[in-house]
C-alpha cells in the first residue's frame, strides 16, 4: 500500500465507519449530509476517495470540485457532474443557472435515480450560486436517497464567509453529521514514517501531523528534513524529467484543472510525460481533465515559476481557451487568465461579463470580485464606461453588505458623472449613495446628501432619477421616525413614478409608501407592499422583492400578527438565500428574533439574534436590534453577559439620533435595569429615547418607555399617544392589559401585567407563567411581592424547570449539556449560544459537579441514564 493510501486510513477508521453508516441510511431512502472539515492537506480528499473507491457499492457516484480561481466559476462543481445526469440539470447549468431551479432539478434527479453518493469538494472555494444550491439541497435532503459529502477547509474561513450561513443552517438539518479530521498523532506519523527511516518525532514536529505535509516530505526521499512543504513539493517535482516538469508547470497555472487538449497546447505532446506525472502521484486525471492531487502542491509549483514563464503560460492558455468553442463561454476562467497574463483588453472584455453572469445567478460576491478585477485595469477607460462599472460594483457590494466598498464606488461614479456634466446620472448616484450611507449609521450624512441629490435633480426635467431621490428621502425620514416627512416624500415619489414607464421607479415608490403605511395601518400598508412585491417579482427586481418581504414581515411583527410574520419571514429568508441577498437576509433574521422574543421563544430568539451578531456586518441597524434582543433574552432568563451587549448596541445607535435604532436599546436596558432592581439605570437608559419618542409622537416606543419608567417608580403623567396595551397598564387597567397581551400571544408581558393586579390569585398565576418561561429574575420579583403580602406557600429555591430533573440542572445547563452530548467543544458551544468561553467553562464545571462526573463523556453517559438528553 502506498504512503498516500495508508495515510487515508491511519487514525481515520471512525470517520470511515461514520460515512458507511450514513451511506446505509441513504440507501434506505433517508438522505444524509456529512460535512468533512479539516485544514488544508488534512486528508479530506484522501478519506473520501478511499471511502468511495473501497466501500461504496450499488450507488451511483457523482463528484464535483470547487475551483481555486481568484473568482470562482458560478456553479462550477455542479458543472463537473451535470453531464453525467439527465438532460434537465445539464441544460440548466449550461444556461441561466438560477440556483433554486438548479436545486430543484438536482433534487429531482437524485430522487429518481438513487441511491447516489454526491461529493462536493472544497466548498470553501464555492461561488455563491453553488452555496445557494447546497443550502436548498440540505434543507430538503431527508426524503432523497442520497449521501451528500461536503468537504471544506476551516482555516482562513472568515466569519463573514458565505459558507458559514450554509454551515449554520445544517445545525437544524435532519440527518446532518460533521466529521472534523484532526492532524495525525505522533503514533500515526511514526506508522507512516516507519518504512522510510525518518525520525518520526522530528517529522511530526515540522509537519504538525498534517497528512499532506507528512506524505509529501516522505515522498521527496530527502535525507535531510525539508523545512517547508514547498521544499517537499519542489523536491518531488525535481525527480521528474525536465519534459514531465513542463507538463506539471502547464497544469499548475490552471486552478480548475487543465483539459488534455489544453495541456498539450501549453506543453506539447503529453503522452509519456503526462504518464510520468500521473505515476508520481502529483497529478490525477478525471473526465479528460488533469489536476493536482493537492492544491498546495499546485500553488508551490505555480509560485516557483519565473515571472516570464508564468506570463507566457497564462497568455498561451488564454489564446487556447478563446480558440476552443466549449471554453470560450467560461467567462470567469478567461478573466482569471487574462488578469495574470496582464492582458488589459481581455480583462475588460471578460471580467465585467463574468460579473454580470455571476450576478444573474445570485453570486453577488463573485460579481463584485469580477468588477473589482476589471477596475484594476480601468486606466484609460472612458469616463462613462468607468462610471457604469463602478455603479455595478456598488450594487453588488451593497447586496452583500460591503457598505464601505459600495460607498467608495458610488462616490467615484458620481465624480465621473460630474466631470461629464451628466447631472441626472450624478444626481441618481448621489441619491443611491445617500441610501447606502444610512446602512453603517451615517444617518446625518445620508439625509444631507439625499437633499443635495434631490435639489440637483429638481433642476432637471422629472424622471426616474428624481423618483428614486424622493423614494430615498421617504425611507430616510421613516427611519428617523418622521412619519409626516416620510408620507410627504413617499407621496411625491409615487405621483411621479406613476407618470413614468419604469417598473423599478414604481416599485421603489410603492415600497416607500407601503413601508410607512404599514406602521400606521397594517392592512392598508400590506396591500401597497404586496403590490410592490408582485411588481418586483414580475420584473425580476430581486432587491425590491426582498425589501418588500422584509417590510411585510416587520409590519406584521409591529402589529403582533405573528402567524403572518412567520409566513413572510420564511418566504423572505428563502428568497434572500436563493438570490444571494445577504443584507436583507440579516434584516429578516433581526425581525425574526424580535418576533420570537415577544412570544416567549427566548432560545430561538437568542439563536436568531446570534446569527446576526456573529456576522461582522457593516450595516448597523440589524446588528443593533439583534444585540438588544440577545440582551433581553439573557436578562429575562438570568443569564450573564447582558451589559456588554447593551453597551455595544448603545454605541451603534446613539450617534445616529434615530429613534428606531435608539428605542429598542433603551427599552432593553430599562428592562434589564428593572430586573436587577436598579431604578436609576432605568431612568438613565430611557431619558433620551423618551424625549425623541415624545417629539416624534411614536406611540409604541412612547408607551413602552413610559411603562418601564412607571415600573421603576418614576411618576409622570401618561401620554395619551401611548399605544395599547401599554396605555392600559399606564392607566392602571391591569386585568384588561393582561388579557390583551395574552390575546396577542405575548405571554411574558401578560404575566408582568397580571402581577400588577395585586391579588393573590393573580400573583400566583403570574408566578407560574414566569416560572414556566424560565424568567427567573421576574419570577423572583413576583415571589418577593407575594411574601411581602404574607402569601403562604411561595416556592423558594430552584424553579420548576430545574426541579423536573433529578440532577437539578438549570435550563441553560441542560442546553449546554445537549451540545456536549452532540460532540461540540467549549469554543463551539460558546459560539452556538453566543456566550463567552469563560461562561461555558463555568457551566461545564457545574454540570460535572451536579452529575458527579469526572469527564465530559461520563457526564453525558450519566445524563442519558437519567433521561436528561431526551428533553
Amino acid at each position: 500500500m502506498t504512503t498516500q493510501a495508508l495515510a487515508a486510513l491511519i487514525e481515520r477508521e471512525e470517520f470511515i465507519d461514520a460515512l458507511e453508516a450514513a451511506h446505509a441510511q441513504a440507501g434506505a431512502g433517508h438522505g444524509r449530509l456529512v460535512l468533512v472539515s479539516g485544514e488544508a492537506g488534512g486528508g479530506k480528499t484522501a478519506l473520501i476517495r478511499h471511502f468511495c473507491t473501497e466501500r461504496v457499492r450499488r450507488s451511483r457516484l457523482l463528484w464535483g470540485a470547487c475551483d481555486a480561481l481568484f473568482t470562482p466559476r458560478p456553479l462550477g462543481p455542479i458543472l463537473d457532474f451535470a453531464e453525467s445526469t439527465g438532460p434537465e440539470l445539464a441544460q440548466l447549468v449550461r444556461g441561466d443557472g438560477i440556483p433554486y431551479r438548479v436545486a430543484t432539478a438536482l433534487i429531482r434527479e437524485l430522487r429518481e435515480n438513487g441511491p447516489t453518493v454526491l461529493v462536493l469538494e472544497d466548498v470553501h472555494w464555492a461561488d455563491e450560486a453553488t452555496l445557494d444550491v447546497l443550502g436548498l439541497l440540505v434543507r430538503r435532503i431527508e426524503p432523497v436517497p442520497v449521501l451528500l459529502i461536503v468537504s471544506y477547509r476551516e482555516e482562513g474561513l472568515a466569519p463573514s464567509h458565505p459558507l458559514r450561513v450554509v454551515l449554520g443552517e445544517t445545525t437544524t438539518s435532519v440527518g446532518a453529521e460533521r466529521l472534523h479530521l484532526p492532524p495525525l498523532t505522533l503514533t500515526g506519523v511514526a506508522e507512516l514514517a516507519d518504512p522510510h527511516s525518518v525520525d518520526p518525532e522530528e517529522l511530526h514536529r515540522v509537519t504538525a501531523g498534517n497528512p499532506f505535509f507528512v506524505t509529501e516530505v516522505l515522498a521527496s526521499r530527502r535525507v535531510e528534513m525539508p523545512e517547508t512543504v514547498r521544499d517537499a513539493v519542489l523536491a518531488r517535482a525535481a525527480r521528474l524529467t525536465p519534459e514531465a516538469r513542463t507538463v506539471l508547470e502547464a497544469v499548475a497555472i490552471a486552478p480548475t484543472g487543465a483539459e488534455l487538449w489544453l495541456v498539450e497546447n501549453l506543453s506539447g505532446p503529453v503522452d509519456g510525460r503526462l504518464d510520468e506525472c500521473l505515476e508520481s502521484g502529483m497529478l490525477y486525471e478525471r473526465a479528460a481533465t488533469v489536476s493536482f492531487r493537492h492544491e498546495l502542491a499546485r500553488l508551490a509549483i505555480e509560485q516557483s515559476l519565473a515571472p516570464s514563464k508564468k506570463l507566457a503560460l497564462h497568455r498561451a492558455a488564454l489564446r487556447a481557451l478563446l480558440a476552443e468553442p466549449t471554453s470560450a463561454s467560461d467567462l470567469a476562467r478567461l478573466a482569471h487568465h487574462a488578469e495574470v497574463a496582464v492582458d488589459h483588453d481581455a480583462v475588460l472584455r471578460f471580467a465585467p461579463a463574468a460579473g454580470d453572469q455571476a450576478s444573474s445567478m445570485g453570486a453577488h460576491r463573485e460579481a463584485a470580485d469580477q468588477y473589482t478585477r476589471a477596475l484594476r485595469f480601468s486606466d484609460g477607460l472612458p469616463l462613462g464606461e468607468l462610471a457604469a462599472l463602478l455603479e455595478r460594483l456598488s450594487r453588488e457590494c451593497y447586496l452583500t453588505d460591503q457598505a464601505d466598498e459600495a460607498i467608495d464606488a458610488l462616490q467615484r461614479a458620481a465624480a465621473c458623472y460630474h466631470e461629464l456634466d451628466e447631472r441626472d446620472r450624478e444626481g441618481e448616484a448621489l441619491a443611491r449613495l445617500s441610501n447606502i450611507m444610512w446602512c453603517p449609521g451615517r444617518s446625518q450624512e445620508a439625509r444631507r446628501m439625499g437633499l443635495e441629490a434631490t435639489a440637483l435633480l429638481e433642476q432637471l426635467p422629472p424622471g426616474r432619477e428624481l423618483a428614486w431621490a424622493y423614494t430615498n428621502l421617504a425611507f430616510l425620514h421613516r427611519r428617523a421616525a418622521d412619519a409626516e416627512g416620510a408620507f410627504d416624500w413617499g407621496r411625491r415619489a409615487l405621483e411621479l413614478a406613476e407618470t413614468l414607464d419604469d417598473a423599478d421607479a414604481l416599485c421603489g415608490a410603492f415600497l416607500a409608501v407601503g413601508g410607512q403605511r404599514v406602521e400606521a395601518d397594517f392592512d392598508e400598508g400590506r396591500h401597497t407592499l404586496e403590490r410592490a412585491l408582485s411588481l418586483a417579482e414580475a420584473n425580476g427586481l430581486e432587491a425590491h422583492a426582498a425589501n418588500a418581504l422584509h417590510s411585510l414581515a416587520a409590519g406584521a411583527t409591529i402589529w403582533r400578527r405573528y402567524e403572518l410574520a412567520d409566513a413572510y419571514l420564511e418566504r423572505g429568508l428563502a428568497y434572500c438565500s436563493e438570490h444571494g441577498i445577504e443584507l436583507t437576509h440579516l434584516y429578516l433574521l433581526a425581525v425574526r428574533s424580535q418576533a420570537e422574543l415577544e412570544r416567549g421563544l427566548w432560545t430561538q430568539a437568542a439563536e436568531s439574534a446570534a446569527s446576526v451578531v456573529r456576522e461582522p456586518a457593516v450595516s448597523t441597524f440589524p446588528r443593533t436590534c439583534a444585540l438588544a434582543v440577545l440582551a433581553l433574552a439573557r436578562a429575562r432568563r438570568g443569564d450573564p453577559d447582558v451589559l456588554p451587549l447593551l453597551a455595544e448596541a448603545r454605541a451603534l445607535a446613539e450617534p445616529t439620533g434615530e429613534l428606531p435604532r435608539i428605542a429598542p436599546v433603551a427599552i432593553a436596558a430599562a428592562e434589564a435595569g428593572w430586573l436587577r432592581a436598579d431604578p436609576g439605570a432605568v431612568a438613565e437608559a430611557t431619558a433620551g429615547a423618551l424625549e425623541l419618542a415624545v417629539r416624534t409622537r411614536s406611540s409604541r416606543a412612547l408607551g413602552e418607555l413610559l411603562l418601564w419608567r412607571r415600573r421603576a417608580g418614576i411618576e409622570e403623567v401618561a401620554d395619551p399617544a401611548a399605544a395599547e396595551p401599554y396605555s392600559l397598564e399606564l392607566a392602571g387597567e391591569f386585568p384588561k392589559a393582561a388579557a390583551r397581551w395574552a390575546e396577542l400571544g405575548c405571554v411574558y408581558e401578560s404575566a408582568l401585567a397580571l402581577a400588577e393586579v395585586g391579588t393573590e390569585d393573580a400573583l400566583r398565576v403570574a408566578l407560574d407563567e414566569l416560572t414556566r418561561l424560565g424568567a427567573r429574575p421576574a419570577a423572583a420579583i413576583v415571589a418577593r411581592r407575594m411574601r411581602e403580602r404574607g402569601v403562604r406557600g411561595v416556592p423558594r429555591g430552584p424553579r420548576a424547570s430545574t426541579r423536573e430533573n433529578p440532577a437539578q440542572l438549570t435550563a441553560r445547563e441542560l442546553e449546554v449539556l445537549q451540545l456536549v452530548a452532540a460532540g461540540l467543544h467549549n469554543a463551539e458551544i460558546a459560539e452556538r449560544l453566543f456566550l463567552s468561553r469563560r461562561t461555558v467553562d463555568h457551566h461545564i464545571s457545574t454540570i460535572l459537579r451536579k452529575l458527579g462526573a469526572r469527564t465530559r463523556g461520563e457526564a453525558v453517559a450519566k445524563a442519558a441514564a437519567l433521561g436528561l438528553l431526551a428533553r
